[in-house]
């Protein structure tokens, strides 16, 4: 008898600790074996992009026109810029038909959760954005690594934004206001439109969190450590996005 409470006891005490993760860094929610993938697009240039993003534009042009003149003076412009890729060892072609492949590895690794965290109760601190209640009136809030993200910065991927449902009375007083919350976190991805400072916004949130304890923070005089990180990571994510313009027709 008392060896089956002793394996009860242990058997319980590693469920606790199982579904209690404690506390989170927003590091510890992105699957980071689904962001080592091929991208064709990461080594270029800012030049190269540039002119590659040029190449898929003139190609577009040279499609839709019939004037001869227009064409002919397209074709030519599209021989030389070509070229010019190819004596840096550029092929045009083939990387702009790797746009969408290309586009689609993004997407998933910007989406990729940590499957270690689903259904964990966890404690994660960052900045809310309000958004409208749910269906069935309990309010929601975005949960964001830093003040700005949506607004005056672009969003962060979707496995660096929560969804939270606030099952509590705390609800924010205003934007990005410094919380650490603390409740259930699941990898289930959302997508809605929120009226954020000026306008709306595509809010793509990788995680739901049932959010049962809210802990307001003061506001930092300064950036976090964190927060400069992520602005210095955005000069790259600018630079990604550069490759998707080859994604125009």
């Amino acid at each position: 008898m008392l060896k089956f409470l002793s394996l009860s006891v242990l058997l319980l005490g590693a469920t606790v600790a199982h579904a209690e993760r404690g506390m989170l860094d927003w590091a510890d929610l992105i699957d980071e074996a689904a962001q080592s993938y091929e991208d064709p697009y990461r080594d270029l240039s800012a030049e190269q992009l540039t002119a590659l993003v040029e190449v898929a534009r003139m190609q577009s042009q040279l499609t839709a026109t019939s004037d001869d003149d227009q064409r002919s003076e397209l074709g030519q412009r599209l021989s030389d810029a070509k070229t010019a890729l190819a004596e840096d060892g550029v092929d045009a072609d083939w990387l702009i038909s790797q746009r969408w492949v290309a586009a689609e590895r993004r997407r998933n690794a910007a989406w990729a959760g940590d499957a270690d965290v689903d259904g964990q109760i966890v404690t994660l601190g960052g900045y809310v954005i309000p958004a409208p209640a749910d269906q069935d009136g309990v309010a929601t809030v975005y949960l964001v690594p830093e003040r700005g993200m949506c607004s005056h910065v672009p969003p962060p991927p979707p496995n660096q934004m929560v969804r939270v449902r606030l099952n509590s009375d705390w609800r924010p007083q205003t934007i990005y206001e410094p919380v650490r919350l603390t409740g259930q976190i699941a990898v289930v991805p959302t997508e809605r439109e929120v009226v954020v400072v000026d306008g709306p916004v595509r809010m793509q949130a990788a995680f739901t969190m049932e959010a049962t304890k809210v802990e307001p923070l003061a506001f930092a005089g300064a950036m976090s450590a964190g927060g400069k990180a992520w602005v210095e990571k955005m000069t790259q994510q600018l630079r990604d996005k550069e490759g998707d313009g080859l994604n125009e027709d």
